[in-house]
C-alpha cells in the first residue's frame, strides 16, 4: 500500500515564498474560468467585470480605495499577532466594538461638537477593538483557552450588542422606525477628498499605520521578539522572551487596528450605526494578511486585490447578473490555494509503502 507522506523542507524556496500569491491567484482565475464556463457564462466577460470594469471609472477607483483601506488597517494589525503564533480571528467583533464606541461619541456630542470631537472617536475605536480583544488574551493566558475560538465566538456577540443598541437605546426617534442610530454631525465625519465620491481622509490613517506597522515588525526589538517567538518558540523561551506578552501584544494590536477600522467606516461611507457596517472585513482581512506574508507592504498589495474582488462581485451582479455570492467563492478559492502553496514551500510530497 502506497503512503504519502510530507518531509518537511530545510530551506524553503525564497522566490517561492514571495511568488506564491501570485500562483495562488492564477489558480483561482484558472479554476473561476471553468466554473464559468461549467455555469454556461463567459469567462471572459466576467473576467473583466471582476478585475477591470471597477477601475475605468473616477468613482470606481474611489470605491476601491475606500474598501481597500478598513482590510488592510485590520490586516496590519492582525499580522502582529499572526507573527508570533498568536491567531485573531475576532476582527470583525473587535470592528463592530470600535465603531460603536466611536459612534456613542459622536451621537453624545450630536450638533455642535468640539473640534477634537474626531481625534477622540479615533482613540474610542482604538480602546473599544483592544478593549474586545482583552478578552481572549485573558483567558488564553488565565486559563489556557485558545484565543482562536474564544475571539471568534465574541464576533456574534458583538454582532448581536450592536442589533440591541440600533433596536433600542439607539435608535433614531425620526428614523420611520428602522434601526439606526442618528446621522452623525459633519464633524464626527471625516472629509471627502474629492467631490461626489465617497473616499475620504481617513484614507492617511491606514498610510500611516503602514509604515508604523513596518518599521515594528522589521525594526523593533518587540518586533523581532514576536517574529523569533512565531518561528521558534523554544529559542524564544530559552532566550527569555515572554509568551505573555506577545499575546498582549499581538491581540491588542489587532483590536486597535480592527476598532480604528471600525470607527473609520461609520465616521465615513456610513454616518451612522446600522445593524450591519462591515460587509465582513474583519474575515476577509485574514486572507489580506496572508496573500501580503505578514509584510506592511504585501499587505497593501493583499488589500487592493481583495477589495478589488469585491468591486468585481459588485459589477458582476450588476452586468451579468451573477449572484453576489461568487465574492466569497473567489475569496475562498484564493485562501485555499494560497494554503496549498505554503504547505508545498515548507514541505515536499513523499511516497512510501507501508
Amino acid at each position: 500500500m502506497i503512503k504519502v507522506h510530507l518531509e518537511r523542507r530545510l530551506v524553503p524556496s525564497t522566490i517561492m515564498v514571495i511568488g506564491a500569491p501570485v500562483l495562488a491567484l492564477a489558480a483561482t482565475i484558472g479554476l473561476g474560468t471553468i466554473l464559468f464556463l461549467g455555469l454556461g457564462i463567459d469567462p471572459l466577460a466576467t473576467l473583466y467585470q471582476f478585475f477591470w470594469a471597477p477601475l475605468t471609472t473616477p468613482n470606481g477607483l474611489s470605491e476601491w480605495l475606500l474598501k481597500a483601506s478598513p482590510l488592510i488597517l485590520i490586516a496590519l494589525g492582525l499580522s502582529v499577532g499572526f507573527r508570533a503564533n498568536v491567531w485573531n480571528i475576532g476582527a470583525e467583533g473587535m470592528f463592530i466594538m470600535g465603531a460603536i464606541a466611536a459612534g456613542l461619541l459622536a451621537i453624545h456630542f450630536g450638533e455642535g461638537a468640539p473640534v477634537w470631537l474626531l481625534p477622540a472617536m479615533v482613540a474610542a475605536g482604538a480602546l473599544g477593538g483592544m478593549a474586545w480583544a482583552a478578552i481572549p488574551a485573558f483567558l488564553r493566558i488565565w486559563a489556557n483557552a485558545s484565543e482562536i475560538l474564544v475571539s471568534l465566538m465574541l464576533n456574534y456577540v458583538a454582532q448581536l450588542f450592536l442589533a440591541f443598541l440600533v433596536n433600542g437605546p439607539l435608535r433614531d426617534p425620526d428614523g420611520f422606525n428602522y434601526p439606526q442610530s442618528p446621522l452623525y454631525d459633519p464633524s464626527a465625519m471625516f472629509s471627502p477628498l474629492f467631490d461626489e465620491m465617497r473616499l475620504n481622509s481617513s484614507i492617511f490613517i491606514t498610510i500611516g499605520a503602514v509604515a508604523v506597522t513596518w518599521i515594528f515588525l522589521e525594526r523593533s526589538f518587540l518586533g523581532f521578539q514576536m517574529t523569533v517567538g512565531g518561528i521558534a518558540p523554544v529559542a524564544a523561551r530559552y532566550a527569555g522572551f515572554s509568551q505573555a506578552r506577545a499575546i498582549w501584544t499581538g491581540l491588542l494590536a489587532g483590536g486597535a487596528a480592527a476598532g480604528i477600522a471600525g470607527m473609520m467606516e461609520v465616521s465615513g461611507p456610513l454616518g451612522q450605526l446600522t445593524p450591519v457596517i462591515s460587509p465582513g472585513y474583519g474575515y476577509v482581512a485574514i486572507i489580506v494578511a496572508f496573500i501580503g506574508r505578514l509584510n506592511a507592504f504585501g499587505i497593501v498589495v493583499g488589500g487592493l486585490l481583495l477589495s478589488l474582488l469585491y468591486m468585481g462581485g459588485e459589477s458582476v451582479q450588476i452586468a451579468l447578473n451573477i449572484p453576489s455570492a461568487i465574492t466569497r467563492t473567489f475569496q475562498g478559492m484564493l485562501l485555499f490555494f494560497l494554503l496549498a502553496a505554503d504547505v508545498l514551500i515548507h514541505y515536499r510530497i513523499r511516497l512510501g509503502r507501508t
